[in-house]
């Protein structure tokens, strides 16, 4: 029986001795399934700093800024991703208002945190000195750490607020969430009076009304003789999301798979016109909407993986980024009007030839024609990017040049969705779906991607475009440690031609370098210095002479060789 994540929330949030209640509290559980899998829940409080004369206005603005924000960030985005952005937001628009505030001697700053569970992990959104408390097995620790910077014995100030900076550190974390753990979150107001063993306490013999064991706590501190405004919140985790293998598998499969194709067939209103490519993953048909008219291309799965559901899960997944994905260099997932019968899915028909197939037939390009393709791959990629995704499987196989010269990915059978990574399955996803020559070596060893990743495999098609080579040739499908990885070095472009500057080839070092973080920052730095040359790449070529002058320099050693073979002789017939 498939469960989904639910939870109980309280909050109490009272302006005790003060005359205005400064803090602010909120949570948001969403009632449509699909939101509640790919954001989960979220619990935030935020106490306004009382040195600004707009303390509420910016706890507010932090809070259901949050709560409206984060739960609209696009489904791609991971939690971190998300939250961080949202966060940022915030943070500039009261950074702003406080600059304009200033003149008339107001500003607007405040703590903020915050739980987000999705699936089965908490993740922890914290600036300030409000706290976020986890009650488990009995055991209350605090997850997050007070940022004051203490003075002396008798003064200390904030550290970080929302509103004080236009950069803003936020602390983040994660840890995986258990049925019945509680959260406690709450402003100064509670734990400067309240210490954690009495809080704890209150829990554990408090109330199951979650809201009525808020009340109670807040009381309590203003019994203790707070000064501040006075709000917590509790959030229990009541059940996680649970999915047995063969539910999971039966949602996979509700449609079953298409029969064999042939011309002339019709699929759900689509004619087939011929089979386009086939592989033993997946078959490729061109074929026209009989309604409109329009040339089509239908992909169906491959048998061979019809009892796989890491497989089915892929397959349902390329469709579910084809339809985020709005670039003109990304082939478009064309909805479908029409009731579905079986297992496909359709794509815009792009005339022209593959990449792979292009360079076949052409050779190697020439770098006017490599500069005014790198950008269209570029711009696909930052699609990508912008939606938290990798694509892992750049090559020229995966890429459609039409017939009036423009570049589409067409392929997303390895794209990682870190918002889908988020939820929790029983299906096991593997990490290293790429094609091993363009695949960057993070992948060989084990390691999670990053846009430096993609970065790598596009590079390998550039150097690809302008040699008819790859930069480690053959080595680099056979890396697996470590030490492997220290085996290879980059081959200098000036082997294969000698018609390319140096700062092109040095450009193509750095997307090319082993270790992500040796890379480029951005994409559009390395598009750039592509077409631009770097500074930084115009000095003195210091590459070995065999680089440089690869042809005078074996020119010579084809001397010293006949030189030495000659002395060898002369002194041998003696």
């Amino acid at each position: 029986m498939t469960a989904k994540l639910e939870v109980s929330v309280g909050q109490c949030s009272t302006q005790g001795m003060k005359a205005d209640n400064q803090d602010t509290v909120g949570f948001f559980i969403p009632s449509k399934l699909a939101l509640l899998e790919t954001k989960g829940v979220a619990c935030a409080i935020a106490d306004g700093l009382s040195s600004s004369n707009e303390a509420k206005q910016a706890s507010q603005a932090c809070v259901t800024g949050f709560m409206s924000d984060y739960f609209s960030t696009p489904d791609s985005w991971s939690v971190k991703q998300s939250g961080s952005k949202v966060l940022a937001a915030i943070n500039t628009w009261l950074h702003g208002q406080s600059q304009q505030f200033q003149q008339a001697g107001r500003g607007m700053a405040s703590t903020f945190s915050a739980v987000v569970v999705k699936s089965t992990t908490a993740h922890i959104f914290h600036v300030g000195d409000s706290r976020i408390y986890l009650l488990r097995d009995g055991e209350f620790e605090p997850l997050t750490t007070d940022h004051r910077i203490r003075i002396d014995e008798n003064k200390e100030y904030l550290g970080r607020a929302f509103g004080v900076d236009y950069c803003l550190d936020i602390d983040y974390k994660t840890l995986a969430v258990q049925e019945k753990d509680i959260f406690l979150l709450t402003t100064d107001g509670v734990h400067d009076v309240l210490p954690d063993k009495v809080l704890k306490q209150f829990i554990l013999e408090g109330s199951v009304d979650l809201s009525d064991l808020t009340e109670r706590i807040c009381h309590e501190a203003l019994k203790a003789g707070s000064q501040d405004n006075i709000s917590c919140q509790l959030m229990c985790i009541e059940q996680l999301p649970t999915q047995a293998p063969d539910e999971v598998f039966a949602q996979l499969t509700v449609l079953p798979f298409p029969p064999d194709l042939y011309e002339g067939v019709i699929l759900d209103g689509y004619r087939i016109s011929r089979e386009l490519h086939a592989s033993s993953t997946s078959q490729l048909y061109l074929a026209v909407d009989t309604e409109t008219g329009e040339k089509v291309v239908i992909k169906t799965p491959s048998v061979n993986f019809e009892d796989d559901p890491a497989y089915l899960e892929r397959f349902h997944l390329e469709e579910w980024v084809g339809r985020r994905i709005n670039n003109a260099h990304v082939v478009r997932t064309l909805e479908q009007k029409r009731p579905r019968r079986f297992l496909y899915y359709v794509m815009e028909y792009v005339d022209g030839k593959t990449l792979q197939q292009w360079l076949d037939d052409v050779g190697r390009l020439d770098l006017k024609t490599v500069r005014d393709l790198v950008p269209q791959l570029v711009s696909a990629l930052r699609a990508f990017h912008r939606l938290d995704m990798l694509h892992q499987d750049l090559k020229p196989g995966n890429i459609m040049i039409s017939r009036d010269g423009v570049l589409k990915i067409i392929d997303f059978g390895s794209t990682k969705i870190a918002g889908i990574a988020d939820i929790s399955t029983p299906i096991e996803r593997s990490e290293l779906l790429g094609t091993k020559h363009y695949t960057a070596p993070e992948y060989l060893l084990g390691r999670a991607g990053q846009p430096q990743s993609d970065q790598f495999s596009l590079a390998c098609i550039v150097y690809e475009m302008l040699t008819g080579h790859l930069p480690y040739g053959e080595k680099l499908a056979k890396v697996h440690t470590r030490q492997d990885l220290h085996r290879i070095e980059y081959q200098s472009i000036a082997l294969f031609i000698q018609d390319i500057p140096s700062w092109v080839d040095k450009t193509l070092q750095k997307a090319l370098q082993l270790y992500p973080e040796k890379r480029y920052q951005a994409l559009s730095e390395f598009a750039t210095d592509l077409i631009k040359p770097n500074p930084a790449y115009l000095s003195d070529d210091n590459r070995p002479l065999m680089y440089r002058y690869p042809v005078k320099f074996w020119q010579a050693c084809s001397l010293l060789l006949f030189i030495s073979n000659c002395l060898l002789a002369y002194f041998l017939l003696r």
